[in-house]
């Protein structure tokens, strides 16, 4: 028998975030984001640095998505047809990389994987999405 004692609130750290700890923060956001921007574009260093095959094709991402566009984050998890079942934004990002670049699929939870997803969600800030239409 599983029982759940409710004994008060949550005991997450509540503590309010200084102005210092929030640029810490903005800057560390930031560095992904630009990692990403670099893995997003083909830079070459980047991908080695990293130890990545995005493309053997010679396209990077942002060929078929320039500034990241039409790549709608916002309306994932969702049934991607390309791709024949049900699929998260990184799903997608492997799908792109070993499909048209002929690549290989990376790790859903290494730094490339989390700088290319952080890239495109920083790329689609403030545009308006519609879930599962795309």
């Amino acid at each position: 028998m599983l029982t759940l004692g409710i004994v008060g609130p949550a005991s997450a750290d509540r503590s309010p975030v200084t102005p210092e700890q929030l640029k810490q923060y903005e800057q560390a956001f930031m560095a992904e984001v630009r990692k990403g921007d670099l893995l997003f574009h083909g830079d070459a260093a980047t991908i080695e640095q990293m130890g990545v095959n995005l493309s053997s094709t010679g396209m990077a991402c942002a060929m078929c998505h320039p500034m990241a566009s039409d790549t709608h984050p916002g309306s994932f998890p969702k049934f991607q047809a390309s791709v024949g079942k049900f699929s998260t934004l990184r799903d997608m990002i492997n799908w792109c990389i070993e499909k048209p670049n002929q690549g290989e699929r990376i790790d859903s939870d290494s730094e490339a994987m989390k700088a290319l997803e952080t890239y495109i969600y920083w790329s689609n800030s403030g545009s308006v999405l519609n879930t599962g239409q795309y």
